[in-house]
């Protein structure tokens, strides 16, 4: 079992917070009052930065109740959410208003943290029986995370209050906003600091105690995230270069499905993870087993996010080329959505689903009743290897369990299966509509049975999204041959056609690489809640979320269950919440959102 360490010790801090208004967690940053004693103990003072830590989980983890502040790629365009759920997501519905707890949650937690590395920061120095080495060391892990919340706020409100002091009373925190670049500034000023402290290691060895808190690799790799915001490319550069000189690599364990292997507990701590939240057994648990998974992943899961058609048909062929379906099922392009539902029928379809697949509007012309599963895997089979290791895809397989034992299911239309026996088709929350499943960090067989205690760390940075950011900031500097050479590491890890190999993997300039770059990072990348931002960043997402209202929750053939819902630009600004500008006067509003 896992050592529990950040809940209990962020529980134990918080409930030292004597004379602190119960609501701070919260409505921080208004009235948190830090009681002295905390100070006078290096005990105390080791749980109070366990606190700033913990305070990430809100983000990120904290059991399994679906939130679409957890599960950022939600906003992407590389999932929706099922129709149960979409409630959740008022900006991406086009109802969002300045009153939604969507809002006003996340920059509540935003603030916790900065309150809480704030509180460290200030006071850490006082503590008596702790070695000035152990207090410079959680000085700069604490900038690290104010540095984090800060980054995170101001992507997506744009200019918000600075505050470097804990707030000891309501009007301390009615300060006005900050200008964006500002908060760059203080962004890179802590980066900065936490990288030149000399007594933060490089890396901590996964047997290390201190596993899982910041270090100067995780110090640089975060840092030149901030600097592809900012465009300072060889800034960008140098520090990613850096992450690999602290210790870092890919993971190879496993060999041509070593990309599938590197989510999987027993892998958490190996040298591509760069910084993660540590979850724990029966304390904090990462929500996308049970928000990715579906009925027959242990326990029962709910397939909540589910993988957009658009996405996955971006997925090159094996030898690079662009996918095309009407390479694989001819005449798919120039038929409406429902009459190529015939391509994914199951074989061997009785006289009564032939009758209702045909009223549906399927062209059932075309249906191979012993070939039709066989014609559409080639069209999945056929494709970069990262696609089936990401996503279930039609007529794939998944080893999934039911009253703990282990069966292997297949996703099959029309569902017919059984979770006990035979078929063993693959069970859904949505067995009346066909869906992509997630395969990425879906718990396989009996490896995981408890949907609210899933243990695997949730990765908020990781190897592989270095090289990406590294091979992107070489390139716009005009050093595209090394950039490639890059983007090959991870090519070469899951078996994909390598660039400048053959003819349609040959990069034609800067402005090709930069598409392929991009290609890569959803390839590489999507559901780890990474893609939200960078979509953002490279200020595509109005286009590739939404594509003009036509875009949403889709069965795999394209007939569309709901479409999301383009408000206005200023969609690309959160508001400041109407909560907190009711405490705070000096709080303006974003332009566009009205109170």
């Amino acid at each position: 079992m896992k050592i529990i360490r950040y809940f209990l010790l962020g529980l134990l801090y918080t409930l030292a917070l004597v004379g602190c208004d119960s609501s701070f967690l919260d409505t921080a940053p208004r009235n948190a009052v830090s009681d002295s004693n905390i100070w006078t103990s290096s005990i105390l003072a080791r749980q109070a930065v366990a606190g700033v830590y913990n305070s990430l989980v809100g983000w990120y983890a904290a059991g399994y109740v679906n939130n679409a502040g957890r599960v950022w790629d939600g906003y992407s365009s590389v999932m929706d959410i099922d129709l149960n759920w979409i409630s959740q997501n008022s900006l991406v519905r086009g109802t969002a208003t300045p009153s939604n707890s969507q809002f006003s949650n996340l920059y509540k937690a935003g603030y916790t943290m900065i309150n809480r590395a704030n509180d460290v920061i200030t006071n850490i120095n006082n503590v008596p029986d702790m070695t000035d080495a152990e207090k410079a060391r959680y000085i700069a892990e604490c900038k690290f995370l104010r540095g984090w919340a800060y980054n995170r706020l101001n992507i997506l409100f744009k200019g918000i209050p600075l505050i470097l002091k804990p707030i000891y009373n309501e009007d301390e925190a009615k300060v006005p906003r900050a200008t964006e670049a500002e908060i760059w500034d203080q962004i890179v000023k802590d980066l900065t600091d936490a990288i030149n402290e000399p007594n933060l290691p490089s890396k901590y060895k996964a047997s290390d105690a201190n596993y899982g808190h910041v270090t100067k690799g995780a110090a640089h790799a975060f840092r030149g995230q901030v600097y592809l915001w900012l465009e300072k490319w060889e800034n960008a550069a140098d520090d990613f270069k850096a992450v690999e000189d602290c210790g870092y690599s890919l993971f190879t364990t496993g060999g041509s499905i070593a990309f599938k292997n590197l989510l999987k507990i027993a892998n958490e701590q190996c040298d591509e993870m760069i910084f993660s939240v540590q979850c724990e057994q029966y304390s904090v648990a990462n929500p996308l087993n049970v928000n990715y998974g579906n009925r027959n992943t242990g326990g029962s899961m709910w397939n909540n996010y589910l993988p957009n058609p658009y996405f996955v048909e971006s997925f090159e062929t094996k030898d690079g080329t662009p996918f095309n379906w009407d390479d694989y099922c001819p005449g798919y392009s120039s038929m409406t959505p429902l009459q190529r539902s015939v391509f994914f029928l199951r074989d061997g379809m009785t006289n009564a689903e032939i009758t209702k697949m045909a009223t549906y509007g399927a062209d059932m012309s075309k249906y191979l009743p012993n070939g039709n599963e066989t014609r559409i895997r080639k069209a999945y089979e056929d494709r970069d290897p990262r696609l089936m290791m990401s996503i279930i895809t039609p007529y794939s397989t998944y080893l999934g369990s039911s009253g703990g034992v282990e069966n292997t299911y297949t996703l099959r239309w029309p569902y017919r299966g059984f979770d006990g026996r035979e078929p063993f088709d693959i069970r859904t929350d949505a067995n009346n509509y066909f869906y992509y499943l997630w395969r990425k960090f879906v718990p396989e067989g009996n490896e995981w049975p408890y949907r609210d205690t899933y243990g695997l760390d949730v990765n908020l940075i990781r190897y592989g999204q270095v090289l990406l950011g590294y091979a992107e900031a070489l390139n716009e500097m005009g050093q595209t041959d090394k950039a490639i050479q890059q983007i090959n590491k991870l090519r070469t890890r899951c078996g994909a056609q390598l660039l400048n190999s053959n003819e349609p993997t040959t990069v034609k300039g800067q402005a090709d690489m930069r598409e392929r770059i991009r290609n890569e990072y959803y390839w590489e990348l999507a559901g780890e809640n990474v893609m939200y931002w960078n979509e953002l960043r490279w200020k595509t997402w109005k286009e590739k979320k939404f594509r003009d209202n036509k875009n949403g929750l889709m069965q795999i053939w394209g007939t569309t269950t709901y479409t999301w819902s383009w408000l206005g630009e200023q969609c690309w600004v959160w508001p400041i919440p109407s909560s907190e500008r009711e405490k705070n006067p000096n709080l303006t509003q974003n332009q566009g959102w009205n109170d």
